[in-house]
């Protein structure tokens, strides 16, 4: 049974950087693309970045661009989002998700195709 389960949020000042971990669990990654979603408290949950099964091929919405890199790691079977410059308006709780999509370069950086998801990682940016 697939899992995501995700690590690294936490308490960084604006202009800081954090990595966050998506760890997949029963399933190797080049049949499901993952991607990273947000939501703050009152606002629905949007896209923030995805990676194709491939694992070389990468969207990332307008306002992240520059900021947050996605990536993987076969060896460990995890996604991660590195995310540097970060600002008050990324805190969020932050989850991954994983769709079916064998050997394919797509994805989408929108939560409906997504029916995996983990339980998420608040990350707050503050001074």
């Amino acid at each position: 049974q697939l899992q995501l389960v995700e690590s690294g949020g936490g308490l960084v000042q604006p202009g800081g950087s954090l990595r966050l971990s998506c760890a997949v669990s029963g399933v190797t990654l080049d049949t499901y693309a993952i991607g990273w979603f947000r939501q703050a408290p009152g606002k629905e949950r949007e896209g923030v970045a995805c990676l194709g099964s491939k694992g070389d091929s990468t969207n990332y919405v307008d306002f992240v661009k520059g900021r947050f890199t996605i990536s993987r790691d076969n060896a460990k079977n995890t996604v991660s989002l590195q995310m540097n410059g970060l600002k008050a308006e990324d805190s969020a709780t932050y989850y991954c998700a994983a769709q079916w999509r064998p050997y394919s370069r797509l994805c989408s950086t929108h939560p409906v195709p997504y029916d995996y998801w983990g339980q998420g990682t608040q990350v707050t940016v503050s001074s």
